[in-house]
């Protein structure tokens, strides 16, 4: 028995692509037939292929429909590992993007693999196809396919490339799973604290002004400051509106990222964080990149323009041409500043032994750690420290509005 790999029609004219196992292609043939499919190519497949062909999931256009436009990064990560697989059975790089190509959710990764098939079939290599579309496949993405390619070894460091991608995909998710809390906490006092401003401070200046007495300081900046915001409660928005949008298109430049940086790095807690976070990238893209084969100073280039911080990349720059010269690499590392010692002893270890990629691999598990302790951490603290700032400004409140009732009360008696 052997193993076919199929391209077939229903009767609707929707593309079905699968594998069957028989005795001829005859077999094949006639089973799709009864199955009322119009058979376009029936090809010999060996087991390993049918087995990638499995792993890499089902391949049937009909079962799988775009379900979104953009390409996120779990639609990359599947591509990748998917890709690998297939390449890894001995498939060619074709036929797997035709496979791959049938199961995608996103629309806009659809149409950028058959326009790869077509660039390849038109005679570009694989990156040089993937270049075309930098608004997908990054820097990193499209030089680690080139040094598969020329070592001829594209499986292997694919299934790098999308170890890596999976790692970095989890990382951003534990941060953002652990920012969301402290956020709605904050988000739920500000809503509170202006529910207190708008609609109870006003309603108790209503009753004060009933009575012939001399307001507390407290109470009356309370009352000034509820009107002041009632008031102007339309060009308050407006502003605050006006200036995210002012401050957004500025933060687009590449002068305003660098400002922003360079302020974020100078926060005395904050800015640890922050360049915790961009040397746990640098040093994982670092990793995968020697460990692919990459020269040291095609991967400085390489991360310099896929670190994603400007202020990171200048120092990148700074430390490649150092390295051009001929220094070592820990020496611009330690020149910079901007690298702890331990960074700089890793890497200096790293070189002597020869060892530099696992040096970086430890390095970014160090910063991972870190990170996730940090945050930790944060999120432990926040809770208490928003919820002593909420009683202290309520409490601030209450007795700005119930001084006023006490001297009404004695009054009355």
């Amino acid at each position: 028995m052997a193993v076919f790999s199929y391209l077939a029609r229903d009767r609707e004219g929707k593309k079905i692509a699968g594998t069957e196992e028989a005795a001829s292609q005859e077999d094949v043939i006639n089973r799709l037939q009864s199955r009322d499919l119009i058979v376009i190519q029936v090809d010999t497949q060996t087991h390993a292929e049918a087995a990638a062909m499995k792993q890499a999931g089902p391949s049937t256009a009909a079962r799988t429909k775009p379900k979104h436009y953009g390409v996120t990064a779990d639609d990359l990560v599947l591509f990748c590992r998917q890709l690998a697989t297939l390449l890894g059975a001995g498939i060619t790089i074709l036929k797997s993007l035709e496979v791959i190509s049938l199961q995608v959710s996103s629309r806009k990764l659809y149409n950028v693999l058959k326009t790869l098939k077509k660039n390849m079939e038109a005679g570009l290599s694989f990156h040089e196809a993937m270049s075309k579309h930098p608004d997908v496949f990054s820097d990193l993405w499209i030089n680690l396919v080139e040094s598969g390619e020329a070592s001829g070894n594209l499986a292997a460091i694919l299934n790098r490339l999308a170890t890596y991608l999976e790692k970095n995909a989890a990382f951003k998710r534990k941060i953002i799973s652990a920012l969301v809390y402290p956020i709605i906490l904050m988000l739920a006092s500000t809503g509170a604290l202006l529910f207190l401003t708008i609609k109870i401070i006003p309603t108790f200046a209503q009753l004060f002004a009933g009575f012939n007495i001399t307001l507390p300081p407290l109470t009356i900046a309370l009352i000034s400051v509820s009107d002041f915001i009632r008031k102007f409660m339309v060009l308050i928005v407006v502003g605050i509106v006006a200036g995210v949008y002012v401050l957004k298109n500025y933060l687009k430049t590449r002068e305003g990222r660098r400002t922003f940086e360079e302020f974020i790095f100078k926060l005395p807690l904050a800015g640890e964080f922050f360049r915790a976070i961009v040397i746990e990238r640098f040093s994982s893209e670092m990793s995968t990149l020697i460990e692919s084969g990459v020269p040291i100073l095609y991967a400085l280039e390489i991360a310099e323009h896929s670190v994603g911080n400007i202020v990171m990349g200048g120092i990148i720059r700074n430390i490649k041409e150092d390295v051009r010269v001929g220094k070592n690499l820990h020496t611009p590392l330690e020149n910079s500043g901007f690298f702890e010692p331990m960074v700089v002893q890793m890497v200096t270890i790293g070189e002597e032994i020869g060892e530099l990629s696992q040096m970086f691999k430890k390095i970014n598990l160090f910063y991972q750690d870190y990170v996730d302790t940090f945050l930790t951490r944060f999120t432990s603290m926040f809770e208490p420290i928003i919820l002593i700032f909420m009683g202290v400004v309520i409490g601030i409140m209450v007795i700005g509005m119930f001084l006023p009732i006490f001297q009404i009360s004695k009054i009355s008696g």
